[in-house]
């Protein structure tokens, strides 16, 4: 049985991040922070408190600043944590494809560096190793950004609903792997084009459904209610 302390946690930090910061920030976007510590810190301890204690940074803008915040953070006892310079601009699955030796043929998870959840991560390793596929990626419903309104079938307005949750799923980031994901890695290609779509043909990629909190920091209004439900004390990412 793959128990989560003996698996890696592969986590993507190589963005620039623009969307939250502008061009030519100063700051890496897995530094920005939450309650004061960076949202890659959260990450970290999300799948820390699920039992992992192996974690691959992998970076590329401003990457010497993340290296620099692994060595000083003061992770807690057990936890590996190690920032591997994966190039400025490399795709996302040219970053995995040049650490996929340190991976070997073993299950690993893959996630970005700005996205949190209140998920068990352990049991979504479980479930997939259990699945047989060759990868699962974690599906959710997000909150959409602005109200709707509802229409009948000849125009008339039939109400109106503030900021509902999306009825479409998409791509969380929480995604577990093995080999067969390394070998559709090439390394100018992006992980979420033809890698994920080889393993669709294929009918070997697995879908688990996440109905509990779910957000990506892409902008600075997340930011900003990341860290109000942080300082609440209501953070419901923190299981540590």
């Amino acid at each position: 049985m793959t128990r989560a302390a003996d698996t890696t946690v592969v986590i993507l930090c190589g963005g620039r991040g623009t969307r939250l910061q502008g061009d030519g920030a100063a700051l890496p976007k897995p530094l920005v922070e939450i309650g004061g510590r960076p949202i890659v810190w959260h990450v970290v301890m999300s799948y820390y408190a699920s039992g992992f204690r192996n974690f691959l940074l992998l970076t590329g803008y401003l990457g010497d600043q993340i290296a620099e915040f692994v060595a000083e953070a003061g992770w807690p006892q057990g936890a590996h944590v190690e920032a591997i310079d994966t190039g400025i601009d490399t795709p996302t699955g040219g970053r995995v494809r040049a650490v996929a030796d340190r991976l070997g043929g073993d299950p690993f998870c893959l996630t970005y560096a700005d996205g949190l959840i209140d998920a068990d991560l352990a049991t979504l390793l479980e479930d997939h190793c259990a699945s047989g596929a060759a990868a699962t990626v974690t599906v959710v419903r997000p909150q959409l950004p602005f109200g709707v309104v509802r229409l009948s079938e000849d125009d008339l307005v039939e109400g109106f609903a503030e900021k509902p949750q999306s009825s479409e799923w998409v791509n969380g980031g929480f995604l577990f792997a093995g080999p067969e994901l390394l070998a559709e890695l090439e390394p100018d290609e992006a992980l979420e084009g033809a890698p994920l779509e080889a393993l669709t043909d294929a009918g070997t990629l697995r879908a688990a459904r996440h109905e509990g909190f779910w957000a990506c920091m892409d902008t600075y209004k997340e930011a900003s209610m990341l860290n109000d439900l942080w300082e609440s004390g209501e953070a419901p990412w923190r299981r540590w």
